[in-house]
């Protein structure tokens, strides 16, 4: 029998779902954020890059909410912001659950379901404002509308990464280039050290950094953010 007394007392939110490729939808559980992955815009943000793995210290990690996954072509411009920045990523998307302790790097590949390209919005006004108090800058990261993203690829059929460039173009200009051969952490090692911190789960999503280059969208902007040979994002900003 069911306890009558047991029950949600506001309505359910839906849970957020990134179309696949050939079919199917993946549900989100997490978003998980690299920061200063590629040296080049580590140094663009005023941060020392390592000159080599041996320098390299420990990522940055960050979140943002599952529901701030757009997934269609318009992405609202966002309040409390008069400079919103564009940070084109590569989307690492977890389809098994990790098993329990740290993953080995060997191991970390297994739990890869598929990729696909995005961007992780930022306020970058805010973020300024609170890095210069000493203060988080969740407000500039984690908002709505703030993790536009692509159609998911499975592993299989996107094939290895390798060098593939990562580039976005901005009402036809690029304005983000690189390959990512440049990530100072690659998809294996950041699945291990996201794994001393959190237990990885399916359905958790990881963006991996973003090259130099970022700068401000403004409300009409058109976007395209592509993986080579994987994946693309197209969108506007609205006002």
């Amino acid at each position: 029998m069911t306890d009558a007394r047991i029950h949600d007392v506001v309505t359910a939110p839906p849970v957020q779902r990134v179309p696949v490729r050939g079919g199917g939808r993946f549900p989100v559980r997490r978003i998980y954020c690299v920061g200063r992955n590629f040296a080049d815009h580590a140094r663009e943000m005023g941060a020392t890059a390592p000159a080599s793995k041996a320098e390299r210290g420990t990522p940055v990690f960050f979140m943002k909410p599952a529901d701030a996954i757009v997934t269609g072509e318009a992405v609202p411009y966002p309040s409390a912001t008069s400079d919103l920045h564009h940070e084109v990523e590569l989307v690492v998307a977890i389809g098994a659950d990790a098993p329990a302790g740290v993953l080995p790097v060997a191991q970390a590949q297994a739990l890869v379901f598929g990729y696909t390209v995005g961007l992780d919005l930022t306020r970058r006004d805010l973020q300024a404002a609170a890095k210069a108090k000493g203060l988080p800058w969740d407000t500039a990261k984690g908002f709505d509308h703030s993790a536009p993203i692509g159609e998911l690829v499975p592993a299989a059929d996107a094939g290895p990464l390798g060098a593939r460039q990562l580039e976005l173009r901005v009402n036809g200009e690029v304005r983000q280039h690189a390959p990512l051969s440049d990530l100072i952490w690659d998809v294996p090692e950041i699945l291990h050290e996201l794994s001393k911190l959190y237990a990885l789960r399916a359905g958790d999503l990881v963006f991996m950094g973003t090259p130099a280059g970022v700068a401000a969208l403004q409300p009409g902007d058109r976007f395209e953010a592509t993986l080579e040979g994987i994946a693309t994002l197209r969108g506007t900003i609205q006002a």
